[in-house]
């Protein structure tokens, strides 16, 4: 097959669709249901397969709503290139241009972060604030307190390194700069203009009753995610696969829009990002003969996939309700692309609980260097095992670490213990007497060993 025939594989049947969902679902377990929707120069489409539950025997569609994650970005950017457009801002203004002046943003080498930085991941800034705590509301204060405190290890629009804070920081920038917050600004800006009446952080009564719940790698059910405010630009916004299809028409030049100049914007200034590059959010990539423009999205119970083929105008989204650890991107790419290959995870395995003797706990407990930004605290309440993630931001030679929610570990053997809430399990490995030296993380597939810390 000569390349040019290659790159001109049809978009998969609506039979295949349905047979990939289907098989995603039902045999590899890896959600209670998934959308996927297309559109190509012959219309679109949307095909799912399973349910808005477990248990639940409502089938999902393309109004079924779903969290999107970080595809929240893509719209952050959207309203920055929008704000350019409208010469509101520019890409080079400093972010501390919209900051109180109380607010002392961190800059190096005389080097200010600006707009720009902010939407391509080349900030400096870390993944998450270092003062931000799970289990506590985190205010505006709260930000401005870490940033006013952060020291860059890098000068700003120097390296590539993904940053959620930097986008929920984006999101809050330009809402200062509108006066107004975050979601009336995706709502004046992008939804009503766009016709998305789907998309937003808020859930109507009618959303509501078509929202998804979101589930575990292990297929547990779990709460909506809600972002702090000041982080919401990060991945706050819930949307459906008719509304992303929508979005998408605008993109691929399908129907007019008001916002063409800004999604134009978007592509034009573009910085590496490892493999990829990366324009105003959106990150673009050559893939089996193809450039492909896209970005992927997970929260606590969902994972999500938007992308594009601008040459060949097909654009595809996928929404899943089960936040596992191989994701839908896969199909997405497949979608895209027929030539990109279809992954193929294991099914959850279904473990069991033993009981134990409860002494033996008492060996486990301690801290563990599961990678250079990861380490993981066991301890012991009564007779269970818990287990708490603290990470340290690679940028972030030192500071506060991100404490991340603590979950219970459960015994299948007298050294190994499973999660019930993510796809998780941990096995100690032990010195003469019986105490912990190191333990096993096996997740995604994995093996992941850790020395315990004196």
């Amino acid at each position: 097959m000569n390349p040019n025939t290659f790159q001109s594989l049809p978009v998969p049947s609506t039979g295949e669709i349905r047979e990939i969902l289907a098989k995603r679902v039902d045999q590899q377990k890896q959600a209670a249901g998934i959308v996927a929707g297309v559109i190509d120069p012959n219309g679109r489409r949307v095909v799912a397969s399973g349910n808005l539950a477990n248990g639940d025997p409502r089938t999902p569609n393309g109004d079924t709503i779903f969290e999107i994650g970080s595809v929240t970005k893509v719209f952050t950017s959207l309203l920055l290139a929008d704000m350019v457009t409208r010469k509101e801002v520019a890409l080079d203004d400093p972010a501390a241009k919209y900051l109180p002046e109380t607010v002392r943003m961190p800059e190096r080498s005389g080097k200010s972060i600006t707009l720009h930085d902010l939407s391509t991941h080349s900030s400096g800034l870390p993944s998450l604030p270092g003062n931000l705590k799970p289990e506590a509301d985190y205010s505006m204060e709260d930000l401005y307190r870490f940033l006013s405190g952060y020291t860059l290890p890098r000068d700003p629009g120097s390296e590539y390194e993904y940053s959620n804070l930097s986008a929920g920081l984006l999101g809050h920038l330009l809402a200062c700069r509108a006066g107004t917050d975050y979601e009336s600004l995706i709502r004046s800006r992008i939804a009503r203009p766009l016709s998305m009446p789907d998309t937003g952080i808020t859930l109507s009564a009618s959303m509501t009753q078509r929202m998804a719940t979101g589930h575990t790698a292990m297929l547990a059910p779990v709460a909506n995610s809600d972002l702090p405010t000041p982080l919401a630009g990060a991945g706050a916004l819930r949307s459906s696969a008719n509304d992303m299809l929508t979005f998408l028409e605008a993109f691929l030049g399908y129907k007019e829009s008001p916002l063409a100049p800004a999604m134009k914007v978007m592509l034009e200034v573009r910085r590496p990002a490892g493999q990829a590059t990366i324009g105003l959010g959106w990150i673009i990539m050559s893939a089996h003969g193809r450039e492909i423009i896209g970005h992927n999205g997970a929260t606590g119970g969902f994972r999500s996939f938007v992308g594009y083929a601008p040459n060949e105008r097909i654009g595809v989204v996928v929404l899943s309700n089960a936040s596992t650890p191989s994701g839908i991107d896969d199909i997405g790419f497949h979608l895209l692309n027929p030539n990109a290959p279809l992954a193929n995870p294991e099914p959850p395995k279904q473990r069991t609980e033993i009981r134990i003797d409860p002494r033996l706990l008492d060996n486990y407990t301690g801290r563990y260097q599961v990678a250079p930004n990861l380490i993981f605290e066991i301890t012991r309440d009564g007779d269970r095992l818990f287990a708490q993630g603290f990470a340290q931001p690679l940028a972030q030679a030192a500071g506060q670490p991100i404490a991340l929610p603590k979950f219970g570990l459960f015994a299948e053997g007298e050294k190994d213990f499973f999660a019930r809430v993510a796809d998780h399990q941990f096995t100690f490995e032990t010195g003469p007497e019986g105490r912990a030296t190191s333990l096993i993380l096996h997740r995604a597939g994995r093996d992941m060993p850790a020395a315990r810390l004196s």
